[in-house]
């Protein structure tokens, strides 16, 4: 087994993103649109937070060695069924003809009130 935690860069500085690699798949954990060590949340709407916690899932998987296209189910948590829309149009932007299975949860149990996580699951090549 092995952890993935990329550096922090620019204005993603704070936002947490990390990952495990097990067993040839890679096991990304929520993406949070916010700052751990203000625990302030990250400035925008649900657009801009999306984006900010694929981009973090994007960075794990980069520094994990991993494609977007070796993404196989990710689960999105929101705390408002009226984010599903621009939450799906940013995740097909995203992920452009690769469409990985996805599974959009609302909750209010979501940290220090942000708008969205994603954890996504990988399929890793063998080294």
């Amino acid at each position: 087994m092995r952890i993935i935690t990329p550096p922090f860069k620019g204005e993603n500085k704070g936002h947490y993103s990390a990952g495990i690699v097990s067993k040839g798949m890679l096991y990304v954990s929520g993406q949070l649109s916010i700052d751990p060590d203000t625990r302030e949340v990250a400035k925008g709407g649900i657009r801009e937070h999306t984006r900010l916690a694929l981009d973090n899932v994007d960075r794990v998987l980069k520094a994990a060695g991993c494609r977007r296209d070796q993404v196989v189910l990710c689960r999105v948590y929101t705390p408002s069924v009226e984010n599903w829309g621009p939450i799906n149009e940013e995740y097909a932007a995203f992920f452009g003809e690769h469409k990985p299975a996805r599974v959009v949860v609302s909750t209010t149990d979501l940290h220090f009130g942000c708008l969205v996580e994603i954890e996504a699951v990988a399929e890793m090549d063998e080294d």
